[in-house]
């Protein structure tokens, strides 16, 4: 009589089975994940296409690019004005958004006005102005008050409180700022990749840094320079750039860069606060390496300790893309800079009007 057995796997088989299918799981996860960030970061190198349509639709309307902010006299907004990102909405379909603005009323909550009306436009950031490689942006809407958080973290400088509920406020950022270019990005000591204020070079010696920090027109300490904005954007004052101004030529400098709200505790959508970044800082520099919440970073603005997202070494341009970010140049194209571009190469790029000479193939 035959005997009945049942067929099945035995235990080295179906290990071996398991390990097999661990194997081609391990294979295929880098790939699934390497095709979701192209993705992400094709959709980021649209965003700032059409960041730069719109730029150029406001030159065409107004022969100038536009300020890198705007302070409207005798308002509640003569302190901490528009920047360019709300002066281009206009053009890339946010009329209706750029008209809920009322600059008769203060965007910052006091106690005679709770920003209550201008809540419901203020805490709409367009998907356009969010990389989607950046997961910790908040969707566009970062805490108030907070070390993590935006602005400076006191309770002495709010922003719009959500009606019915005071307690509730957030903070509008974006992933894209306006370059100030090569301009110093610290205020009262040059940061490590940065000539120090008072050198006077010999002819031919690159110099790392102009004076008038973040594009602003003011004297550096102790520089013998004359300031002047050499980017696009200045942080305030309505400095104007036209096309002519831009001898270096539209293909060979930087408009617009891409940048990590976490990582800066000072990135506003609405007002110039955080709107504009430089080129003296490395390509991916982490500007938050210290604890945001102990001392000596916390509300420490301040050139030292770098490092530190209440520092200025946060005001350079990064992202989430593996090895360098995306950027928008004056002609509308984007390309996307390594982080071990040459710093000088990309000191010429941030300039409009250095005279510099480079090549094609350098970056």
């Amino acid at each position: 009589m035959r005997s009945l057995s049942r067929a099945g796997f035995t235990l080295i088989e179906l290990l071996v089975v398991i390990a097999i299918i661990a194997v081609l799981i391990a294979l295929l996860l880098p790939a699934v994940q390497s095709a979701r960030e192209a993705a992400r970061r094709a959709q980021c190198t649209n965003n700032l296409k059409q960041i730069g349509l719109a730029t150029h639709n406001y030159l065409d309307v107004n022969n100038l690019f536009p300020p890198g902010a705007i302070s409207v006299a005798d308002s509640p907004w003569t302190g901490n004005g528009l920047c360019w990102r709300a002066l281009i909405l206009p053009q890339m379909e946010g009329t209706v958004l750029y008209n809920a603005i009322n600059l008769s009323l203060p965007a910052a909550y006091s106690a005679a006005y709770q920003g209550a009306s201008f809540y419901t436009a203020y805490q709409i950031v367009p998907s356009t102005w969010l990389c989607p490689s950046d997961g910790r942006n908040g969707d566009g809407l970062l805490p108030l008050g907070t070390p993590t958080g935006q602005w400076n973290g006191s309770t002495s400088n709010l922003a719009p409180v959500c009606p019915g509920q005071p307690t509730l406020s957030v903070v509008p950022v974006s992933n894209y700022v306006g370059s100030f270019g090569d301009n110093y990005a610290s205020h009262y000591v040059a940061l490590p990749w940065e000539t120090p204020y008072a050198t006077n070079l010999i002819p031919g010696q690159p110099r790392i840094g102009w004076p008038g920090p973040w594009g602003v027109n003011q004297s550096s300490p102790g520089c013998p320079v004359a300031p002047g904005l050499r980017g696009m954007f200045d942080y305030f004052g309505a400095q104007m750039v036209s096309i002519q101004s831009v001898t270096d030529g539209l293909s060979n400098t930087i408009l617009v860069g891409e940048t990590l709200p976490y990582q800066v505790a000072d990135n506003n959508f609405w007002n110039f606060n955080g709107s504009v970044a430089g080129t003296t800082i490395p390509i991916g520099w982490n500007s938050n390496t210290i604890d945001p919440s102990t001392s000596p970073c916390y509300n420490n603005w301040h050139d030292y300790p770098v490092g530190c997202r209440f520092s200025y070494d946060s005001t350079g341009f990064k992202s989430q893309h593996p090895g360098g970010a995306n950027f928008l140049l004056g002609d509308g194209s984007v390309r996307f800079l390594k982080s071990s571009l040459n710093i000088m190469t990309y000191c010429a790029l941030g300039s409009r009007n250095g005279s510099e000479v480079i090549s094609s193939d350098s970056y």
